[in-house]
């Protein structure tokens, strides 16, 4: 008989049912203790911890253990070590030490390190983190764990994320003591990380050079039909893209992952996985293992899933959007307006703290999504802009004006839907629309940050966003701490005044799409950097290195390491495509577009051999049309493959990044527009790799 889901949740998780269980009574309170309130955990805690986690783990089938950490390259990474131990006579014990659990060794040499360490550094470490709870994949016990130097520097994304989450409670905290909440100790941000993503036939992936090296298609020309008759979004589940997603949900939830929400999306073969939230560093995990369990899953399916934000020109590209707030440890949403916002100093005071983050560190949170994936995406009318901005809605935008102005806020009624069918029920409508074209907008209790790209880590974004509004409540904390508990009330209406005067040029309720907002963004002064060599550079502004070094998110040279990363990462990224494209046209597409160009000489020639006086203008036309796409093509490459040498002997990163961005790019689109308009030509039983039609509507 086959188990239900409760049976089957969290079965693959050393959770708090399993602690309970296996630990005895101070131990485990010891270590909730240190989840919860982060304290220190002492060694002969960590033993007995050990011992227990290595019994369940054998119980369900483990051999093996690793510490999985998260690197720069925005992918985890993990080293298994057998828990077997050699006790003499040929036999061994299955044995796993507190010491083992704490700290691990890896090799950091060979992982992305901005120039921190030299290549012959080669030592890591690894450090449990007891936050996140530990997990079996593939026959080994998953030990979360932060990974940084021999000389202590942070080398992944792990570390600031838990740096940011202690500061931004720390922060939060003052002003909740401020207020009055006593009982207020700590604060944690949570997120909910909806993913989107393609399903496309293995099989014909893997007749894809593009799509193994890159992830996305360079070459394509669009099928007659696509998403225009909006037929996709939401439409029933095809028999095997449900199968897939049955499976990948119970994948997911042995791994005590809430994925709760599944649909189709806009694109054809474009998919969304949406979970329940969770604390933000547990949150950033299990996305981590969502992105590597939906490419297992589709794997056993016959499928590949891509997880890039532009595996198909033409159409619409994947994000993933952040939902974000802050919970107290009592259990209170800290954005939760209540029924009167207006009057609601707590909510306001958050509100306008997350507001004011926004605008002080636009240029951080767009650096915190840009890569080489989402500049394809970002402001091309399918995502949000580059331009930051806040979506309120109606009904706080009318708060925020009577307190500037001083008016009174009347509490608008409830207003029920009338469908108009007397059948179909009666119901409240919400106080607030959806932007869809809003990069931050405010969704009920949460901020939904919508602009970051699907392959991504959401760790950086959190970081950022943490920080950030941290330092907007270090401020508030600082203007506000002076005054005596029966003034209060009337200090925190005037400080959110101030604020609203001041940052109300981020709030935006419209058409993000349209270009009199990038007209209107300009006047107000907001940052459209619509490219990753356009916002990087952002990242080492003085303002940005003071927020994170106040904070202790990241050291000086922990913030130019990761300005080196990126720029790297982003050339790597587009050098990897322009060489697969060359070798693509090249090898695969010039040799088809040269077969077919020959039949068709060849027929003419053929006419004519029998009729000499025969006139075929027709196929002349095609003759000569097919000759000039090949020249053009050509043509296109060669420059190109010239450009793709001479970036290769660029040495400054920031200069390297633009000259891909302004000039490689520009290349592979003029190479690529070329090509496709051949590729209409071109029958499928010569075309050499499998088109968009058969790519997008085979699953």
């Amino acid at each position: 008989m086959a188990k239900g889901i409760p049976e089957i949740y969290g079965s693959l998780v050393f959770n708090d049912r399993v602690m309970r269980e296996k630990l005895p009574k101070d131990i485990y309170k010891a270590l909730k203790k240190t989840i919860e309130n982060g304290t220190h955990l002492e060694l002969d805690v960590a033993n007995s911890v050990a011992v227990a986690m290595k019994e369940w783990a054998v119980e369900n089938g483990a051999t093996h253990y690793t510490h999985w950490f998260q690197p720069m390259t925005g992918f985890t990474a993990e080293k298994h070590d057998s828990f077997i131990t050699p006790v003499g006579d040929g036999q061994v014990i299955m044995d796993f030490s507190g010491k083992e659990l704490i700290k691990g060794e890896p090799d950091a040499s060979s992982f992305p390190s901005g120039g921190l360490r030299a290549t012959f550094e080669a030592r890591g470490y690894t450090a449990w983190d007891p936050t996140s709870p530990a997990f079996i994949k593939d026959r080994t016990l998953c030990i979360p764990t932060a990974f940084c130097s021999y000389s202590g520097e942070a080398l992944d994304k792990k570390t600031p994320l838990l740096r940011s989450m202690d500061s931004l409670s720390t922060e939060a905290v003052k002003i909740m003591q401020l207020l009055g909440k006593t009982d207020v100790t700590r604060v944690s941000t949570t997120i909910g990380p909806e993913q989107e993503y393609f399903l496309v036939d293995k099989a014909l992936y893997e007749q894809r050079r593009d799509l193994i090296f890159t992830g996305r298609t360079l070459l394509g020309a669009l099928p007659p039909k696509g998403q225009e008759m909006e037929d996709h979004y939401f439409g029933a589940l095809k028999p095997r893209v449900s199968a897939y997603m049955h499976d990948l949900d119970e994948e997911l939830w042995k791994l005590g992952i809430p994925a709760k929400t599944k649909h189709n999306e806009v694109a054809p073969s474009q998919h969304e996985l949406a979970p329940i939230f969770d604390t933000a560093n547990i949150a950033v995990d299990h996305n981590q293992l969502t992105m590597e369990i939906m490419k297992k899953v589709a794997d056993k399916h016959g499928l590949v899933c891509l997880l890039h934000e532009k595996p198909f020109e033409g159409i619409n590209g994947s994000g993933k959007h952040n939902n974000w707030s802050m919970v107290t440890n009592t259990g209170v949403n800290l954005l939760e307006p209540g029924r009167t916002p207006a009057e609601n100093a707590q909510f306001l005071i958050f509100l306008m703290a997350v507001i004011k983050a926004v605008d002080d560190y636009a240029d951080l949170l767009r650096i915190s999504v840009a890569s080489a994936g989402n500049d394809h995406r970002l402001g091309a009318n399918e995502a949000p802009p580059a331009i930051i901005s806040v979506f309120l809605g109606d009904e706080l935008t009318a708060v925020l004006d009577s307190i500037e102005n001083d008016t009174f806020f009347g509490k608008q009624p409830l207003v029920q839907m009338d469908t108009g069918a007397t059948v179909l029920p009666h119901f409240f409508k919400d106080n607030t629309d959806r932007n869809r074209t809003s990069p931050f907008a405010f969704t009920g209790n949460k901020f939904e940050f919508r602009s970051l790209g699907s392959a991504v880590s959401v760790a950086g974004p959190n970081v950022v966003l943490n920080t950030a509004v941290a330092e907007a409540l270090r401020q508030f904390y600082g203007e506000l701490k002076e005054y005596p508990a029966d003034q209060m009330e009337e200090a925190v209406r005037a400080l959110v005044k101030r604020a609203i005067l001041k940052h109300k040029k981020v709030i935006f309720n419209g058409n993000g799409y349209s270009d009199e907002w990038v007209n209107e963004a300009e006047r107000r002064g907001l940052l459209n950097l619509k490219s990753t060599p356009d916002a990087l550079p952002y990242f080492i502004k003085e303002k940005n290195v003071e927020l994170f070094t106040s904070h202790h998110i990241f050291s000086k040279e922990e913030i130019h390491s990761r300005y080196e990363i990126l720029l790297e990462a982003y050339s790597k990224s587009i050098h990897i495509e322009a060489k697969t494209m060359e070798d693509m046209v090249l090898r695969d597409f010039l040799p088809a577009l040269m077969t077919y160009t020959g039949q068709v000489s060849d027929a003419v020639a053929s006419k004519k051999a029998v009729l000499p006086d025969l006139l075929c203008p027709s196929q002349e036309k095609l003759l000569s049309k097919l000759s000039g796409y090949y020249e053009d093509i050509y043509a296109a490459e060669e420059k190109l493959a010239a450009d793709t040498a001479s970036a290769e002997h660029m040495e400054d990163a920031l200069e390297t990044a633009r000259f891909y961005h302004d000039t490689i790019l520009a290349d592979m689109e003029a190479l690529r527009s070329a090509a496709d308009v051949a590729e209409t030509y071109i029958p499928d039983s010569i075309l050499p790799y499998p088109n968009y039609e058969k790519l997008l509507f085979s699953v």
